[in-house]
Formats: C-alpha cells, structure tokens, sequence
C-alpha cells in the first residue's frame, strides 16, 4: 500500500466533507489533510449546495442522509458543475437502490458508515476500471443484519409491532435482538 506522503492527488486536491456528524466530519477532516487533501467539512445540504455552485470540488465524500435533505442532491450539482471529480457517498443505512441510484447519479464508490479514511481515500482514488480492495475490517453479516433492524424500526416509529410485521419475524424475536447490543 502507498504510503500516505506518496499519494497523487493531481493538481487540484480539494475535497468536500459533507456529513452532519460533526466529530465524524472534523476526524475525517483531519486524515485526509494528512493525506494531502485540502478539505472543506460542511454539515448541511444547504451549505454543501452553495459551496458546489462556487466551488466545485475535485474529490467528495457525500453522506446519504443529511437532516436538510438527500446527499444526493449535491452529488448531482457536483456532476453537473465538475463531471470529472471523483465523489463517494457514505452512510449509516445501504440499501441497493440508494446504492444503485447514488452510482448512476455519478458517485465512484458507496461506502456503509464506519468506513475509515484509508477505505474511503482508495474508493477516491479508485479509477473507473478497478475496484478498490475489499475492506479489512468489513461490517459482519450480523451487524448487516442488525443495522437494518435498527433502520426499520427507526423508520416505523420505534413501534416494535409494526417493525416485526415489515420485518416478518415475531415480535417477541424482534424485541430479543433489540434488547441486545450491537454486533461487532
């Protein structure tokens, strides 16, 4: 693997960090100006809109869901005004047809949170041919699992018969698992 002084970030190493986890953002600020990266974290679509308009980014980590709005929006203005940047979308909830439409919109790569910086920086750097290799440290089909549990029950309300009924599993099942921590 490059070393972290080594990497070419051509000639315009700019990137946008947009993601409303503001420790999140700032740490990942952080290791990807080590990395040679000249950042700019903002925490809302409405920021990140007009920054793009001014601004178009050469690199971009786009979360999925801001609490303004859809990532994707941006994704789409920085397609429109910089089609050669290379963009990644990052979230805390993959589902196939966000993954599916954030590719077709122009993202490089989909990443599912806690994505690391080296992880992120390879699916940046990535070029349309090749693929970055798998993570090290992959999510476990239990914590898959667990993750979107958790979504579901989050997007019905936190309404444990309602979750079981989506999820056809039983209720009481459902309430076990939710009762347990999080899988590593």
């Amino acid at each position: 693997m490059a070393n972290i002084d080594t990497i070419d970030l051509g000639t315009d190493p700019s990137l946008l960090i947009l993601d409303d986890d503001e420790p999140f953002t700032r740490t990942l600020g952080r290791a990807m100006e080590r990395r040679g990266f000249v950042v700019k974290a903002l925490l809302t679509i409405e920021e990140g809109l007009r920054y793009v308009k001014n601004t178009p980014p050469a690199y971009a980590i786009i979360d999925l869901r801001l609490g303004d709005g859809n990532g994707l929006d941006v994704v789409e203005k920085i397609r429109e005004k910089r089609p050669e940047s290379s963009i990644v979308v990052l979230t805390g909830y993959g589902a196939i047809a966000t993954t599916v439409a954030a590719i077709k919109i122009g993202a490089v790569d989909y990443l599912a949170k806690p994505a690391d910086a080296k992880d992120i920086t390879a699916a940046l750097l990535s070029s349309t041919e090749s693929k970055p290799p798998p993570p090290e440290n992959p999510m476990s089909a239990d914590r898959v699992k667990w993750e979107h549990i958790q979504r579901v029950f989050e997007l019905c309300n936190r309404n444990v018969s309602e979750t079981a009924r989506r999820l056809s599993m039983h209720r009481r099942t459902l309430q076990r698992i939710l009762a347990k921590r999080s899988p590593k």
